[in-house]
């Protein structure tokens, strides 16, 4: 159905939403009296990304062009509103003065100016009630109306509410749900001894003379804008009798000046007939179009204890007629079904005894936006019908045949985006600004080098502790923070069209090219990407270099049901404090796989799952887990489940870190098939303090191992490692100068960022060969090894501090566990069978890499390796067993070469031993090493087996 036969309720929804945006508070007019209107000045920290980044505090003042438009909602039937100067002249530029005035509505108002925070805001979700009906929850939404460190927050609620810390849940700039009594105690996540915090905050409770409950939360940092500051949840409110009960709310700002806003009111509505009936919105884990899906609803509502059992009406023409729904009622939810599709349906309950309750309505189909999106521009149009179907409850917008242009799609709560086979969505120039913020970043935007001291300069400036794609969110094609429940699902094309940019330098563009991702996700839950789901595995034929699902039949090379996504500038898709992420059935980069960089990036996201994605090529990650600090503190991540996951890539095809502000745990990733890696094929780095924990390859956690995963092309194919790059609030890094293997290194060195951990690697069953940096990003698919591209081996790096007497001056500090190696502990390869490009020197087997640090956490930092097989160093429970390492030119390394590694087992192993080098395994430092069961050819594979005794071809140094 084409949206315009209902296009008359589309533009009707528009029209109220402008209306209600108009009541709430202007930020700048603190109260207009009968002849005056006092406006709000004073101080703030804000910067743009153009501001310079010592501006230092700017003023909040209005102009006077812009003071006309916060009167509107004040004065919505005058004509005109103009600024009039002391002198009586129009003034319609410049700065406002005491002494000026305001014609608004035929009569003439004195302009006061008066120093205060600018105004908050204050929402209640679901704001009405049905009096005398069971307690239920009611949530409370409140945002400063500007930032500041220390802040103070007042909320009065009405003694009905009956206010305790018990009963009252807060959640401070996303952090989480706490109950109030424990919100000192909650964590304010990693960060480093530089950081001012200790708490996210401390509360009380106060009763008034009339019985109202105060409720202060103190010492709260929102500098950090995740839009909304605080959000209250009170538990069992009920309301004995009909009324509207305010709800106030302000803040006293800390610095750049104390500033106390006016206070922002929002009512509570109890009425006695029922009046929070409403329709639960579609959610499925999974998109799956079924005949129910669009013909059947659910509503509740709060039971009221009576006898009688309402009735269920609908009404087909806007409430106009109404009959009774044939639907099952029961204790305060009603479920129809049977509902003749494409039609907008209204609903409300009827009862003798409650009257009638408040409507609500459901749009039974897709709505098309096809035909009515302009070609040229359908930004605004899409905008409005999802904000439409938002308020509708929820509802999906379909993308029929044609092309969409668009700038930022702003996505609700509740509402699917279906880009169907034949639809095109392109993105365009211009779109949505990056955020302003406390902090400027300015000083650092792009990657940390040894001796650049900028995230570390100010250690509570979040926004320079990682790339600057990462801190800013609005400046993508399709945005979205703290929404619930969004789908992007289809089988059509979404294209960034080379309007997205991939660079660190993104901010130095002109304003109208300065977005860089296709999907944002800021603190979000149920999110869910991909195409038209098939339940069969997808793998890749190297023959007709395309995947292909497995079926019983054979292979199926039909790959019409997935959703088509390419040139994505930095990001396809940046998730940030996001949960419940389910992506899938993805093919990138189908018809241009140029201007594209990460895939899926998720940062301090939890419970994600990501099956069935081929990307034909990018330039950098294409799955990647991390954390960082870019919500102004850290997240845990946990639970991941990675399946069929085949690439080509720039940098790692799945790759942990390297943003590891906080820990990332539980990570099961089954089938992998790596096309070409210029890094590793499979990476895990932390470099910031964050504990990396059971991380399982193949193990078969996800499903069935339909296939052997494979590696080809790959710089390293494994590249485990920890480093002390210490991107952290609180961090502090100093300049020292060191001496390392005969070598002088001038770096940084994070002074109180404790060295991250990395435990329970399982990696099995995986064969490795061409081992090159082999990628088809930079042209031809592929080019074969030629001797100049990158190689290393498999690596395993721990960290370790320089010892003190190798550094100028001495080693003058101490982390704060006092660790100065970091061991990565009980990593085990089973069934993985490599055979390397060889061809070093027996030279090379005397290599010692240099340690990892700040500014040198990649595969290339740690030169060559003493190895053709396997390397590591700082390890603790290293196992190896029934695998293989072998090499296409003779190589005169070690196979395996492990450096201060405790308690090694290798067993079941077969590997080539060079004529040009006389040990096949290197052991130093390497106590309590078991080798067992090994198997060695002569300088060839299946050249003169025999079995390894430790008398000669291993050497111990």
């Amino acid at each position: 159905m084409k949206l315009t036969p209902v296009l008359a309720f589309i533009t009707m929804a528009c029209f109220a939403v402008s209306a209600t945006a108009q009541q709430l508070p202007s930020p700048h007019i603190a109260r207009i009296t009968k002849d005056s209107v006092i406006v709000i000045t004073g101080v703030t920290q804000r910067f743009t990304v153009d501001s310079p980044e010592d501006q230092g505090p700017v003023p909040t003042a209005v102009n006077t062009a812009l003071l006309p438009r916060e009167l509107i909602a004040s004065f919505p039937n005058a004509a005109m509103i103009n600024v009039v100067g002391k002198d009586g002249l129009a003034k319609t530029q410049g700065t406002l003065e005491t002494g000026d005035k305001v014609a608004a509505g035929g009569r003439m108002y004195h302009i006061g100016l008066q120093e205060m925070a600018l105004n908050a805001k204050l929402e209640i979700l679901q704001p009405a009630f049905t009096a005398g009906a069971a307690g239920r929850s009611m949530t409370v939404k409140f945002y400063a109306g500007q930032r500041s460190p220390d802040v103070a927050v007042r909320l009065r609620v009405p003694a009905t509410i009956g206010a305790t810390m018990q009963n009252i849940l807060v959640n401070v700039i996303g952090r989480g749900f706490v109950r109030l009594d424990s919100l000192h105690l909650q964590s304010i996540g990693r960060t480093g001894t530089a950081y001012s915090y200790s708490k996210v905050g401390e509360a009380d409770i106060k009763k008034t003379a009339d019985g109202a409950s105060v409720i202060t939360l103190r010492h709260l940092d929102l500098r950090p804008d995740n839009n909304g500051d605080v959000i209250f949840i009170f538990n069992n409110v009920r309301f004995p009798e009909a009324g509207k009960f305010d709800i106030e709310a302000g803040y006293t700002t800390a610095k750049p000046a104390v500033l106390a806003s006016a206070p922002a009111i929002a009512t509570v509505t109890v009425t006695r007939n029922i009046a929070d009936f409403m329709r639960e919105p579609l959610k499925i884990k999974t998109y799956l179009e079924t005949p129910e899906l669009y013909t059947s609803a659910t509503f509740r509502w709060t039971p009221t204890g009576g006898k009688e059992t309402p009735k269920l009406m609908l009404s087909v023409d806007g409430g106009k007629k109404w009959t009774a729904a044939k639907a099952a009622i029961k204790n305060g939810s009603a479920s129809v079904s049977g509902l003749k599709p494409n039609l907008l349906y209204t609903f409300r309950l009827e009862g003798k005894d409650r009257g009638v309750s408040n409507t609500a309505r459901f749009f039974t189909g897709k709505m098309d936006i096809g035909g009515f999106a302009p070609q040229a521009d359908a930004t605004e149009a899409v905008n409005i019908a999802i904000d439409s179907l938002h308020r509708l409850g929820g509802g999906t917008l379909l993308f029929s045949k044609g092309e969409y242009n668009v700038r930022t799609v702003r996505l609700r709560s509740n509402v699917y985006l279906y880009v169907g086979k034949d639809a095109v969505l392109k993105a365009m120039k211009g779109a949505d600004a990056p955020e302003a913020t406390w902090f400027s970043d300015k000083q650092y935007r792009s990657g940390t080098s040894p001796t650049d001291p900028g995230p570390y300069d100010d250690p509570e400036n979040y926004l320079t502790k990682q790339d600057v794609g990462h801190h800013y969110f609005n400046n993508a094609m399709f945005s979205g923070q703290r929404l619930d429940n969004i789908k992007i699902v289809g089988n059509g094309l979404i294209s960034g069209n080379g309007n997205l940019v991939n660079s660190d330098k993104v901010m130095n563009n002109a304003p109208d090219n300065r977005a860089d991702k296709i999907f944002s996700f800021k603190l979000c839950t149920n999110l869910e990407i991909g195409g038209i789901q098939r339940k069969e595995d997808l793998w890749y034929d190297a023959e007709k270099d395309e995947p292909y699902y497995v079926t019983a039949k054979g292979k199926d090379f039909n790959t019409g049901n997935m959703l088509k996504i390419e040139r994505g500038g930095h990001f396809v898709l940046l998730a940030t404090g996001t949960d419940n992420i389910h992506v899938h059935d993805t093919y990138f980069g189908k018809y241009s796989t140029g201007n594209v960089r990460d895939i899926y990036d998720f940062m301090a996201c939890n419970n994600v799952e990501a099956v069935n994605i081929y990307s034909k090529v990018s330039s950098d990650d294409i799955i990647k887990p991390g954390s960082d600090c870019s919500l102004g503190f850290t997240r845990p991540a946990t639970h991941y489940r990675v399946r069929n996951i085949i690439g080509d890539t720039n940098c790692n095809l799945f790759q942990i870190g390297s943003e590891t502000a906080d820990d990332i745990t539980d990570l099961c990733v089954d089938n992998i098939y790596v096309l070409g890696a210029n890094k590793a094929g499979f990476s895990i780095s932390t470099n910031d303090g964050a504990h990396i924990k059971d991380v399982h390859l193949n193990c078969g956690h996800t499903g069935p191992l339909h296939a052997r995963s494979k590696m080809l092309r790959t710089t390293a194919p494994f590249f485990i490692s920890i480093s002390n790059r210490g991107r952290l609030i609180g961090a502090v890094a100093g300049k020292y100068s060191f001496t390392e293997n005969g070598k002088t290194r001038n770096e940084l060195l994070v002074k109180n960022v404790n060295i991250g951990r990395v435990e329970n690697i399982l990696i099995n069953g995986i064969d490795i060969s061409e081992v090159y940096g082999g990628s088809s990003y930079s042209g031809k698919r592929w080019k074969p090894y030629d001797g100049t591209q990158r190689r290393a081996t498999s690596i395993i790096a721990g960290y370790s501090l320089p010892d003190a007497p190798e550094v100028a001056g001495g080693l003058d500090f101490r982390l704060p566990d006092g660790r100065h190696t970091g061991y990565i502990e009980n990593v085990q390869f089973n069934d993985v069978h490599i055979v390397d490009m060889g061809g070093n020197p027996a030279g090379d087997a005397a290599a010692t890499p240099p340690e990892l640090g700040v500014g040198q956490y990649n595969v290339p930092n740690l030169k060559t390796q003493p190895s053709y097989g396997l390397w590591a160093r700082h390890v603790e429970g290293l196992t190896v067993k029934a695998s293989s390492f072998n090499y296409v030119q003779r190589d005169g390394r070690y196979a395996i070469f492990l450096d201060d590694v405790k308690k090694a087992r290798l067993s079941g192993l077969k590997m080539v031993k060079s004529k040009d080098v006389e040990h096949v395994i290197g052991l130093k430092n390497a106590p309590g090493a078991s080798i067992t069961d090994i198997i060695y050819y002569n300088d060839s594979w299946n050249n003169s087996p025999q079995p390894l005794k430790q008398d000669g071809l291993v050497k111990t140094p």
